[in-house]
């Protein structure tokens, strides 16, 4: 494999990278409770954290000038404000430094956009998610986890992540995009090397290989584009090569839009599926009332969803002058929504840190946000987790956690990469 990076441009990166670094420990250092928030120390237990952050008040202001709140109200005021952005107001992005430099070589997807383009891209993708459609969605779902449920049976021990929940969403956002299955190997390594780059780009190497990811996505999606033109299927790329065909959308904004649905895709729902099991084993009582009545695998997965989201934060940038909580947010300044510490926000759940699946309105949570970028996939990934907790809970009532577990590196997407389990 060739580099991804020149000597000029890894020379770059690397001296991004030291600046980030040290920035980050003086910050740190100095007590700015937002820049710690991705700190490694935390990656285990976030909680107390933003505990400490709602203890500063509805909006918290971080000594870098950046804002950040962890009251659910404010959260959804922010994501739903037309006044705060992905991008500055002049449409410059947001990200800096070594991941702004990595993050120039993909192309854009509507989740960094703000309207109008925001609004035209997500509208040509969202009929293939309306829900009617992903219903139908269950049948094929059951069936995979079926048939990675078989594969393990008769083992003492098996990976939840490497064995059913990294493989279930590949299968089914890729069968859903019109990937050909001799193309979707490498997407578990793909999707988990992205997400942990979500949190920042620490090394040369680490840069390198974003890059050659983002490459390889893009050079096979332009390949599905022209075979999808000269066929089309029934499936998303075809549909969005449709798009391409009529002027509605570029070829590179179809790159872009492919890339964040089959990342989006696998991402949300890996993590949903691996915290949501350690949740429920980590609650024998729980787990138990799952076995006892498999019904409320749905209740579960909206629990799981509040108590330990895989998106754990999100970013909005003011694009003029905005008071919130009696606080004047300036042009172009930082708020970062922490949607897990809002779906804990005592003014909202009696007993936000329990873990409890009978609990009455879990769903009204921020786990996929809310407002314009509410996630267009939550259907499917609500979906492939139900069938999920309520299969396992069927067929292992005895599933148990049997080894050491494995964070994923980074804090702001929160799951795990191995979970060993005996039933």
């Amino acid at each position: 494999m060739m580099n991804a990076l020149s000597p000029a441009d890894a020379l770059r990166i690397g001296a991004q990278i030291q600046v980030s670094k040290t920035v980050s420990r003086l910050l740190g250092g100095f007590g700015d409770l937002l820049v710690q928030v991705e700190h490694p120390k935390w990656r285990e237990d976030p909680y107390p954290l933003y505990e400490r952050i709602r203890a500063k008040g509805p909006l918290y202001r971080g000594l870098s000038g950046s804002w950040a709140t962890a009251s659910f109200a404010l959260c959804d005021q922010v994501l739903r404000d037309r006044r705060f952005g992905m991008k500055y107001a002049d449409g410059t992005p947001a990200l800096t430094g070594a991941l702004g430099m990595v993050s120039q070589t993909y192309p854009e997807s509507f989740l960094d956009l703000d309207p109008p383009d925001h609004t035209r891209l997500r509208r040509l993708a969202a009929p293939s998610f309306k829900p009617g459609r992903m219903d139908r969605y269950r049948p094929t779902v059951q069936a995979v986890v079926d048939s990675l449920l078989a594969k393990v049976a008769g083992q003492e021990t098996f990976d939840l992540v490497g064995d059913l929940a990294a493989p279930l969403p590949i299968t089914v956002i890729s069968d859903l995009l019109g990937i050909p299955a001799a193309d979707r190997s490498v997407f578990a390594e793909y999707g988990t090397l992205i997400g942990e780059g979500l949190s920042g780009v620490h090394s040369v190497r680490q840069a390198e290989r974003l890059i050659t990811v983002g490459e390889d996505l893009v050079v096979l999606f332009d390949r599905l584009l022209h075979e999808r033109t000269a066929i089309p299927g029934d499936d998303v790329i075809s549909d969005l090569a449709a798009a391409v065909g009529d002027g509605r959308m570029t070829a590179r904004e179809l790159h872009g839009t492919a890339l964040l649905l089959l990342i989006a895709g696998f991402e949300t729902t890996v993590n949903l599926i691996g915290n949501g099991v350690r949740a429920l084993l980590g609650h024998p009582e729980q787990w138990e009332s799952l076995c006892s009545d498999p019904s409320l695998a749905a209740a579960a997965v909206e629990e799981a969803l509040r108590y330990d989201p895989p998106v754990q934060a999100s970013l909005r940038i003011a694009h003029t002058e905005v008071e919130l909580a009696g606080r004047r947010i300036r042009p172009g300044r930082f708020v970062a929504v922490l949607l897990a510490a809002a779906n804990r926000d005592p003014e909202v759940y009696e007993r936000p840190g329990e873990f409890d699946i009978s609990r009455s309105g879990a769903s009204d949570h921020l786990a996929f946000s809310s407002g314009l970028h509410y996630c267009l996939g939550a259907k499917l990934a609500r979906i492939e987790a139900e069938i999920v907790f309520r299969t396992l809970a069927e067929r292992r009532p005895h599933l148990r956690q049997a080894g050491p577990l494995r964070r994923r590196e980074g804090n702001s997407i929160r799951g795990l990469s191995h979970f060993p389990v005996t039933a």
